[in-house]
């Protein structure tokens, strides 16, 4: 009885917290200019720098990810393919053309580019009537296409994105956070890889006019990979983009920065600086037990907690603070527990930063204990309910 009731004390909060020496806020003497700031490395999800992160502001061409998304997934599920044409429309002439003075790829009236053409329009040009073009080819109006990316959006687990149109040209319905912009690069980068070439396009030419890729981190030759840049008079400038050099890969997002110099400059110095400053470190291998939790009703007490992949992440090198992680779960976990069962999350902060979270599943058996032991446990979640 002793045995069980300290279990459940100790797990009431159902947190099993761990603390690391050697390790640093992700940030520590550095900064930048911008006024949202979200940068991670991607392989194992470390988050390396972030301030305002969850704050909703324009989305301005950074929506045409989202648009991107859309259009992948149609090509995924035969709703399209990479031949098929769609008319270029007065409407998509005038508001993302030629007439409309923003990023076009001069697609002309009543023209019928194909869906790839298209792409590199946008990939390439972040060009406003090739979004436009492709949102009525698929949904028959771009507002329609727009409620389609909103949708598409929550289905990813973007809870604040929406999006009213699909260039993100101006419009209260357009906001985005760099979180979820981060989230929504990763998605199109492992979903859908073999797309990734056409943001890396140097050049694309269409209807007899050649234009360089308006990316302006691709031409530092720092790794950057991809994505796309954005200006809002009332949410400044702003780029999401993916970094592969030196064994790391990162992904970033920034918004509120004052001009375009000063985005280039920013973006250069955050990449080089998480490039130069990390390092990766293992916390737990694979199938290492990382915790116990409380089990209800079972012929045990308790049952060993395991991450299903070897728990990494980057930390700066020069660390002097400390590392904490803690699993966090449904108390109690309930008898018969199986291998394997996910139950929960390690949860990795570094002071006030939180750095990764990690599904941690079972890593044994728990039968269904004595009628007894399960009286017992009844009664322990019947105190710690009335408490």
């Amino acid at each position: 009885m002793h045995r069980r009731l300290f279990a459940a004390l100790i797990l009431l909060l159902s947190v099993a917290s761990l603390a690391f020496a050697q390790s640093a806020a992700p940030q520590a003497g550095f900064d930048v200019k911008a006024k949202q700031v979200y940068l991670i490395e991607a392989e194992t999800g470390t988050v390396l720098f972030a301030r305002a992160e969850d704050e909703a502001v324009p989305a301005a061409s950074l929506a045409k990810l989202m648009t991107m998304a859309s259009v992948f997934k149609a090509l995924a599920s035969g709703e399209t393919t990479l031949d098929t044409t769609y008319p270029v429309t007065e409407y998509a002439w005038r508001t993302g053309g030629a007439p409309s003075r923003t990023s076009t790829m001069f697609a002309a009236l009543k023209s019928t580019p194909r869906v790839e053409d298209l792409i590199r329009g946008v990939t390439v040009q972040f060009a406003n009537d090739a979004c436009i073009v492709l949102a009525e080819g698929l949904a028959g109006s771009e507002t329609a296409f727009a409620e389609r990316m909103t949708a598409e959006a929550r289905a990813l687990g973007l809870e604040k994105s929406s999006f009213a149109n699909a260039t993100g040209l101006p419009n209260p319905g357009n906001m985005v956070t760099m979180r979820e912009m981060v989230a929504l690069a990763r998605h199109l980068q492992t979903r859908y890889p073999q797309h990734m070439r056409y943001y890396l396009e140097p050049e694309f030419e269409w209807n007899k006019i050649k234009q360089r890729n308006r990316n302006p981190l691709l031409a530092l030759n720092i790794g950057v990979t991809g994505f796309v840049t954005g200006f809002s008079e009332e949410g400044g400038y702003s780029i999401v983009a993916a970094v592969n050099r030196d064994g790391k890969h990162l992904v970033l997002a920034m918004g509120g920065m004052e001009s375009d110099k000063a985005r280039i400059d920013e973006s250069r110095r955050i990449i080089e600086w998480a490039l130069s400053s990390f390092e990766r470190r293992t916390l737990f291998k694979e199938g290492e037990a990382i915790a116990d939790a409380s089990v209800y009703g079972g012929d045990a007490s308790t049952v060993p907690l395991v991450a299903g992949e070897q728990v990494d992440v980057f930390l700066p090198k020069d660390n002097s603070q400390r590392l904490v992680a803690r699993v966090v779960y449904n108390w109690p976990v309930r008898a018969p527990v199986t291998p394997g069962q996910a139950v929960g999350t390690l949860k990795i902060w570094n002071d006030k930063q939180l750095l990764r979270e990690v599904p941690v599943e079972t890593a044994g058996s728990v039968g269904v204990g004595t009628l007894r032991a399960r009286a017992l446990d009844a009664l322990i979640e019947l105190f710690f309910f009335w408490i």
